[in-house]
Parts: structure tokens; sequence; C-alpha cells
């Protein structure tokens, strides 16, 4: 449902300011394909994805 909202169609690259939260860690730095912490798998902890918010 989310395909070509946080990765680019073209380029499968991370969309510019989209941050990812999960267990009280920012995971917006790991490797997409990065296994989520089991706390998300599971269903204990949700996974965040929030917009940044730039301007000025």
């Amino acid at each position: 449902m989310l395909r070509g909202t946080i990765r680019d169609h073209v380029t499968q690259q991370r969309r510019a300011f989209l941050r990812f939260f999960a267990c009280a860690e920012d995971l917006s730095h790991e490797l997409p394909d990065a296994p989520l912490p089991d706390a998300v798998v599971t269903g204990a902890e949700p996974f965040l994805v929030v917009a940044a918010v730039a301007g000025g």
C-alpha cells in the first residue's frame, strides 16, 4: 500500500524527510532491508513512519 510513498518509483531510494521509529529508537538510517526489532514483528511495539517538516 505504501509502495511509491516511502521509496521513489524510479530509484527505489527512500524519500527524504521521512523518519522511522520503533522501540524508542530512530531507525531512519538503517539499511532498507534491515530486519525490524522483534517487538515490532510480534506487534508488541508500533512501527512509526513520520514525515519530517522543513521550512522557515
